[in-house]
């Protein structure tokens, strides 16, 4: 996949998100942002908002969710002494459970899949193509 096909896909995730009722609605990704922070901002009439603390695995699944907070206008932070991988956020728990977790999780994947690709392609093309994975071997472990 291409960087131009990863870009469409990521925006038609938030589309989706964004609960686009109109196929004219569904083409402006602009138009999803601003529905997405109204969103936002009915669940924060219904409810408190909180603070969670994520802890993402990696610096890329970090830098796609401290992106995804500033998008909706959500200031990411952390502590002193947190680690670099914990991002704490003030935000409604339904936003967090009905749209910002879901559409990173999506996101998240579509990121993944695209840095794999690319990874392999690179080693394959500048070190060695015999695969990713290890021969798997029938025995016992030697003693240590």
């Amino acid at each position: 996949m291409d960087e131009q096909r990863l870009i469409e896909r990521l925006a038609k995730v938030e589309t989706l998100f964004a609960r686009a009722t109109a196929d004219g609605e569904r083409a402006a990704a602009g138009s999803a942002r601003e529905r997405l922070l109204q969103r936002l901002v009915q669940f924060e009439c219904q409810e408190p908002v909180v603070e969670h603390q994520f802890r993402l695995p990696d610096d890329w699944s970090r830098a796609l969710f401290m992106a995804l907070l500033r998008r909706y206008d959500i200031k990411p932070y952390r502590y002193q002494r947190q680690r670099r991988t914990t991002v704490m956020a003030r935000v409604t728990a339904s936003f967090v459970t009905e749209v910002l977790w879901p559409e990173f999780d999506q996101l998240n994947d579509l990121l993944r899949e695209h840095l794999k690709a690319v990874t392999e392609r690179v080693i394959s093309q500048a070190i060695h193509s015999a695969g990713a994975e290890a021969e798997l071997r029938a025995g016992q472990l030697p003693a240590s």
